[in-house]
């Protein structure tokens, strides 16, 4: 038997395959969840694993899960990122999870999500923040880190992404250098995931999944800001495809 998970985000989707084989892979989200949806089961059916066979059981997850018109199951993020997150991390946890468009904080305690928060309203703690000054300053997100790992932190006092940019616009016409403002501009998305996890109790382990849970810069800004140690997952963006595939095979049971 196949287990698939597919978590397609607003950015990126992860598909993580456990059972008779193992795999992963991510793919662009696009402007289309349905057609990144249609992708993945191609890119399935080239390896041998076809998802309207009775071997494989599918469960969805993410922004776009309900366009996963193959899956057996549709289930929400919280839940697969939990049940994935609390897999990866081998005991009970706090999981932060800094997605496109939402930032979620998950606790999980006997190995049972007790709690969780979600950041919805606003892109200013989320990738999409991330993405939309990286473009600003001309660079990658991955090198927007690696300018903010050399600079100066310059303050970003706005709370909306769109005010934020035009602050940011206003520093690059002061002559601010890029490294400052990258600096800027991660420590105020660490600062807004800060606040978010702030109004729970964390447990010991605490962990960071999504896109930026293979950057140690950013958990180590993070670690400074709760005043706990946050551990970047390896592999931590497949956390809820993970989870998906998971229960998909409980589910099953």
């Amino acid at each position: 038997m196949y287990y698939v998970g597919i978590d397609i985000g607003s950015t990126a989707s992860k598909t993580v395959v456990t059972g008779d084989r193992e795999m992963k892979f991510v793919l662009p989200t696009g402007w289309s969840s349905k057609e990144t949806a249609s992708e993945i089961a191609s890119r399935l059916l080239e390896e041998g694993i076809d998802v309207k066979s009775e071997e494989v059981r599918v469960a969805a997850t993410g922004y776009g899960r309900v366009a996963v018109d193959y899956a057996n199951f549709v289930i929400t993020e919280i839940t697969c990122h939990g049940r994935g997150g609390r897999e990866m991390a081998g005991n009970d946890c706090a999981i932060i999870d800094v997605g496109g468009q939402d930032t979620k904080v998950i606790l999980v305690e006997q190995g049972m999500i007790q709690d969780f928060l979600m950041n919805d309203k606003c892109s200013a703690g989320t990738g999409k923040f991330l993405e939309i000054m990286a473009n600003r300053l001309g660079v990658t997100i991955a090198e927007l880190f690696d300018l903010a790992a050399k600079g100066t932190a310059v303050p970003i006092s706005s709370l909306c992404t769109v005010f934020a940019e035009s602050e940011v616009i206003s520093m690059i016409g002061e002559g601010r250098s890029r490294e400052d403002i990258a600096a800027g501009v991660v420590n105020s998305v660490a600062e807004k995931v800060a606040q978010l996890a702030r109004r729970k109790q964390l447990p010991g382990t605490v962990v960071l999944t999504g896109g930026l849970s293979e950057c140690p810069y950013f958990a180590e800004i993070l670690s400074e800001k709760l005043g706990c140690a946050v551990e970047a997952m390896k592999d931590g963006r497949y956390a809820g495809a993970f989870g998906a595939s998971l229960l998909a095979k409980e589910k099953k049971k």
